[in-house]
């Protein structure tokens, strides 16, 4: 077997079972779903207030607004069912010293942290955003390659937003209790959910290349409205894979520091 197709064969087994763990409680869903939803409505409703009194984010109609707003919320969505429930438990296994048996086995550290669980908690916000992505684009009349154009700026975003968490998360090395800092992370990354023409010209250049917000919203929105250049897709590319090399580097750097707890 291909080391590509072993590691499918892991993913396939780690999220089997982890689903079959989490449907035990499955009114957790029920709450989950209503709890996307009342997030949601919040959300609709903060970018509302914009609207209903005649203000437009320059040249973003309500209907392309809402694009970003649903890209935002199928972020969210991943980050729930994916990052957040495999990244956190880094924390765990710092603090607890069950990352010495994670270290020994035969495959990458960094694969087994970030792909040992999935969450279908996080669905219902997929789904929301999907819908309204769906529903604004077909307000505005968009083609169906207008939402091919949305998949790859979308990935290079989930990539780069995989790995400022996993890089985040390897701070617990150092610092062990980090979530604080999570928090301060979830809050830059709220701003994905206005377009980044929004902000003043400073914010826009610190959600741009500083914490790269604009990448992972609004950039995947303009490609679905064809309104941003390639260079821009490009650049998404290259952000992408080069906060995936350096979430590599950063780990391993990290395992330098990391004080066994059998030693």
């Amino acid at each position: 077997m291909s080391q590509l197709g072993r590691y499918f064969r892991v993913l396939k087994l780690f999220w089997s079972v982890a689903i079959a763990a989490e449907l035990e409680y499955r009114l957790n869903f029920v709450i989950a779903g209503l709890s996307s939803l009342g997030g949601l409505a919040g959300n609709l409703f903060g970018l509302f207030l914009f609207y209903r009194t005649g203000y437009e984010f320059q040249d973003w109609s309500w209907e392309e607004a809402l694009i970003v707003l649903g890209v935002f919320t199928l972020l969210q969505g991943v980050s729930a069912t994916f990052l957040v429930p495999n990244l956190n438990k880094i924390v765990d296994h710092v603090q607890q010293g069950t990352l010495d048996f994670v270290l020994l086995k035969p495959i990458s550290s960094q694969f087994w942290l970030s792909t040992r669980t999935v969450s279908p908690w996080g669905l219902p916000d997929l789904f929301f955003g999907l819908v309204i992505i769906v529903y604004a684009g077909s307000r505005l009349g968009l083609s169906s390659s207008a939402y091919l154009a949305l998949v790859p700026p979308l990935l290079f975003g989930i990539a780069s937003l995989y790995s400022l968490w996993f890089m985040l998360g390897a701070t617990s090395i150092w610092f062990v209790k980090i979530y604080n800092v999570t928090e301060v992370l979830r809050g830059l990354l709220e701003a994905g959910r206005f377009p980044i023409v929004g902000y003043p010209a400073a914010y826009r250049i610190f959600f741009t290349f500083v914490i790269p917000v604009a990448f992972l919203t609004t950039v995947p929105a303009q490609m679905m409205l064809q309104r941003t250049e390639v260079p821009w897709l490009i650049g998404s590319a290259v952000l992408a894979i080069a906060l995936l090399q350096l979430s590599k580097w950063f780990w391993q750097y990290a395992l330098r520091f990391y004080t066994s707890a059998s030693s």
